[in-house]
């Protein structure tokens, strides 16, 4: 379920950055020839293309000239096991050129690719490939494209977008209902899409967090363990119980987002890690759902 014990030690101030931002999930075909120590110069080569492509006029932010600075570096606290690959970090950074020299560089675009516990995929890849299958990404679309069509021509990879199924949001809810928290819980929170109707229709239904820690605690037997037939009586109480007040069936409906205190995701593949101790078990699930789709 989540990391063995030593593991989730990952340093809050280092990943701070991460936490409480909405990230668009990717999954990433290994990559070829990616050298750790050539890092300086893929960020002097990725900034290259991207103002080649602007040259193009595809220009990101029309009617203002900025000169976009790259940095590539490397996360090495985000990772599972000894077997996965340290964390890499790109950042897209903009200075008007009209203005002064020590003008702070202000930060535009921000993606990284990981692997956490992700040795299904690293352990039989040949020497020159690298194994990061999951790539997060906040900013604009725009960047998204340029640094992706950049990585695909350079490290002859692919990249697709990674959407959750409803059954994986229904395992994120139990799984994330029944952590404890050392600091008061938001509610939980599931939000269904109705089909088939003409105008679109969101039925959002909360519970309280000590509610949902109770039931998922009646359901599980073995502690640290998770079955498909536990989560899915977690949700058939939560639907009776719903049934019972509203005389609405929810599993007719689509699980469209769910929301907790440790974190969110939406079925478009948008995630937001609210908790820096539950980090790498969020990521664990998402490397799992990434390889998943790959392979």
């Amino acid at each position: 379920l989540f990391p063995p014990p030593g593991q989730e030690s990952v340093d809050p101030q280092k990943t701070a950055f991460l936490l409480r931002k909405a990230w668009t999930l990717y999954s990433v075909t290994p990559l070829y020839r990616f050298r750790r120590a050539r890092l300086r110069d893929y960020a002097r080569l990725l900034s290259a293309f991207i103002a080649a492509e602007k040259q193009k006029g595809l220009a990101v932010e029309v009617g203002v000239e900025l000169d976009i600075k790259v940095a590539l570096s490397s996360l090495a606290e985000l990772r599972g096991s000894e077997l996965d690959q340290a964390a890499l970090l790109v950042q897209l950074s903009s200075r008007s050129r009209a203005s002064s020299r020590n003008s702070e560089d202000k930060l535009v675009w921000s993606g990284w690719f990981c692997s956490v516990f992700g040795d299904d995929l690293s352990e039989n890849l040949p020497e020159d490939f690298t194994s990061l299958p999951l790539f997060l990404s906040h900013g604009a679309e725009s960047y998204t494209a340029l640094v992706g069509s950049w990585f695909q021509k350079t490290f002859d990879c692919c990249f697709r977008r990674l959407a959750i199924s409803p059954q994986n949001l229904s395992w994120m809810v139990a799984m994330w209902a029944g952590c404890k928290l050392d600091r008061a819980a938001s509610a939980v929170e599931l939000v269904f899409s109705v089909p088939r109707l003409a105008q679109p229709l969101d039925i959002s239904y909360a519970i309280h967090p000590e509610d949902a820690k109770a039931l998922w605690d009646t359901v599980q037997k073995t502690p640290g363990e998770i079955t498909q037939e536990e989560v899915d009586v977690f949700m058939d109480c939560l639907y009776a119980h719903f049934h019972r007040h509203f005389k609405i069936h929810l599993s007719a409906a689509k699980l469209v987002k769910v929301s907790t205190a440790v974190a969110s995701a939406h079925c478009d593949g948008i995630v937001k890690i609210l908790h820096s101790q539950y980090l790498p078990g969020v990521l664990m699930l998402l490397t799992e759902l990434a390889i998943s789709q790959i392979q």
